[in-house]
């Protein structure tokens, strides 16, 4: 191997930053690490201050254990730790942070000041940190505890700094790691400001009551408690029931040993004990907790310690899907299945719900085997043809029918004679139609969700919007991510026919856009806000756009709704009008054709 020039050293403080890049990525990477060393100083009280989504500020203020002067030196150095101090002792970790990477990788990148005191000493201390430098560290007055505040993050390294988003996506994040350590430790108070509002403030409450006020809402009704103790692993928490799935993966919470991870082979065992009882796309809510001997993971795989490498990886697979299973068959959620029943004796799905014909026997008395003419039926007993009598196409549910019935006139024309342009539904999915070239098959869902979205631009930016105005207000409770969205939206939603109040979590619906219903109007405004939380795509869409393709899926006709003819008509004409009719709004196609010749090759 040959080199084009010298190996050199780098110099500590170009170490310090491109180790800093391996632990904060984003301001929710300091949230993390700041709050998991209060929680191992023994805090019972924890606050969370940030401003600019923690681009500007972000400050930890803890009634924990304190420092010394003589640690507080060391505090910001690498690879300088209380936690551990022999190789045997990374195989027994129950404590957040061990490897010293936090607070040198933090002040390398940032400006960071440190007050602490212990519980014995007379004073605190201050000590300032820029750059990995100490500028300066004086005596302070303050309570037992400790205080570390980060300031203008990435100060020192601008094009880290600009691959950041957008305050809200960074709040986001920070709020996610806020949430995951107040989930891990339910005996600790939380509270968290942004911009000198207070988001969150959670007291000390069991595993439950820190669930259901982190998930708001109505969580508390929605939870399914999940326990089993087994010599490899246990397990305890709350699965979500069956219809609170989301298309988004964003109430799903794996904790070990206190410690939130990431495992796509342990959610997949929650999906298996799942299957069956939620559509495919969804994915089920949980959070729960895994106890673990430490010698049998290995947690420092990666450097933000999501990642757990299990030594009995399969056993606790099976034991997870086993346990999470028996608590929805145990609390009535999962469908009880009959394995001895035989399901070719099942009608057929055109004979189920109809009340069984009690079946009719006639005896002919005449019948005499041993006759030397042989057996002759009585004149009057019919023909073999009887058998068929009561399954005649007429008898509701058994006639053979094309779901759109039979249309008279042109698709386009109501005053047209009767020609061979007609529309079909298909499968209550697709709406089939007659052109000159040949066939169009249109996708009733993606084809409303254009028209839709066309309607909800069009009434934003050209006209007054058209609301539905509600007699009395309906209330929506909503969790504290859920309200900051709609307060970030709040122009999008006005312009486009809702009319609300929000007052702290509690949405007051006073109109809804014209053409949602008002039965649904809950269920849409709380599936919209979800969507903008988990599957905003970046900036370079307005929020406008975002909520009005979210509202079209939202209000759309569902593939396996049936429609009738005038419909399937108001639907195709609809589509045709729009400015680009050919695709849904989030770029699926909305029809095909298929021309003469296509049709011909298929019966070659």
């Amino acid at each position: 191997m040959s080199l084009p020039k010298d190996i050199k050293l780098l110099p500590e403080h170009v170490a310090n930053q491109i180790a800093a890049g391996e632990v904060v990525q984003r301001p929710a990477s300091v949230v993390k690490e700041l709050m998991e060393n209060a929680v191992d100083a023994g805090a019972t009280q924890i606050t969370l201050v940030l401003k600019g989504a923690g681009k500007t500020l972000i400050q930890v203020i803890d009634n924990g254990s304190g420092m010394t002067p003589e640690n507080v030196s060391l505090c910001f150095a690498r690879h300088a730790t209380s936690k551990i101090s022999t190789a045997e002792d990374l195989f027994a970790l129950s404590t957040k942070g061990f490897r010293g990477e936090a607070m040198a990788s933090i002040a390398a990148i940032a400006h960071v000041t440190l007050k602490t005191k212990t519980q014995a000493a007379a004073e605190g201390i201050e000590c300032i940190i820029e750059g990995s430098e100490v500028v300066a560290q004086s005596p302070c007055v303050m309570q037992p505890g400790t205080v570390v505040s980060v300031k203008n993050l990435f100060y020192n390294i601008p094009a880290r700094r600009n691959f950041l988003k957008g305050d809200h996506v960074e709040l986001k994040h920070c709020i996610e790691e806020f949430q995951r350590v107040a989930l891990a430790h339910p005996q600790i108070g939380f509270k968290m400001i942004h911009q000198d509002n207070d988001l969150f403030h959670f007291t000390p409450a069991n595993v439950r009551q820190r669930i259901a006020a982190v998930l708001g809402g109505k969580a508390n009704e929605r939870l399914v408690p999940v326990e089993e103790n087994t010599e490899i692993v246990d397990i305890s928490g709350f699965v979500l029931k069956p219809e609170f799935a989301k298309k988004s993966r964003g109430d799903q919470y794996f904790f070990v040993n206190d410690r939130f991870i990431r495992s796509a082979y342990l959610n997949h065992a929650i999906s298996a004990a799942f299957e069956g009882m939620i559509r495919p796309g969804l994915h089920p809510g949980y959070v729960l907790f895994l106890k673990v001997d430490p010698a049998a993971i290995d947690i420092n795989i990666h450097p933000t310690k999501t990642e757990v490498k299990f030594e009995e990886e399969q056993s606790i697979y099976a034991v997870l899907r086993a346990c999470v299973k028996h608590s929805l068959g145990q609390f009535n959620i999962m469908p009880l299945l009959d394995f001895e029943r035989d399901s070719s004796m099942d009608p057929h799905y055109s004979l189920q719900g109809q009340t069984p014909k009690v079946p009719q026997i006639e005896v002919d008395a005449d019948f005499n085997p041993f006759a030397s003419g042989g057996y002759r039926p009585k004149q009057d007993s019919g023909s073999w043809s009887s058998l068929y009598v009561g399954l005649q196409a007429e008898e509701p549910g058994h006639s053979l029918e094309v779901e759109s019935q039979e249309v008279t006139g042109t698709l386009f024309e109501e005053d047209a004679q009767e020609s061979d342009q007609i529309t079909v539904q298909i499968q209550n999915k697709f709406i089939v139609t007659t052109i000159k070239q040949g066939l169009i098959v249109v996708h009733q869902n993606f084809a409303h969700q254009r028209i839709i979205y066309e309607r909800l631009l069009r009434t934003a930016t050209l006209q007054e919007p058209a609301s539905q105005q509600k007699l009395f207000a309906q209330h929506i409770e909503l969790n504290t991510l859920q309200a900051l969205c709609v307060a970030q939206l709040e122009e999008a939603l006005l312009s486009i026919g809702f009319d609300f109040e929000l007052e702290q979590n509690t949405l007051a619906l006073k109109a809804i856009p014209a053409g949602l219903s008002e039965d649904q109007a809950e269920k849409v405004v709380l599936a919209v806000l979800d969507d903008q939380m988990n599957d905003r795509p970046n900036e370079g869409f307005s929020s406008l756009d975002i909520l009005a393709r979210s509202l079209a899926a939202k209000m759309a006709i569902k593939s396996g709704q049936k429609l009738t003819v005038p419909e399937q008509r108001d639907l195709i004409n609809e589509l045709f009008a729009c400015k680009e009719p050919d695709r849904s709004p989030n770029q699926r196609r909305t029809f095909i054709t298929l021309d003469t010749q296509d049709l011909e090759q298929k019966f070659n």
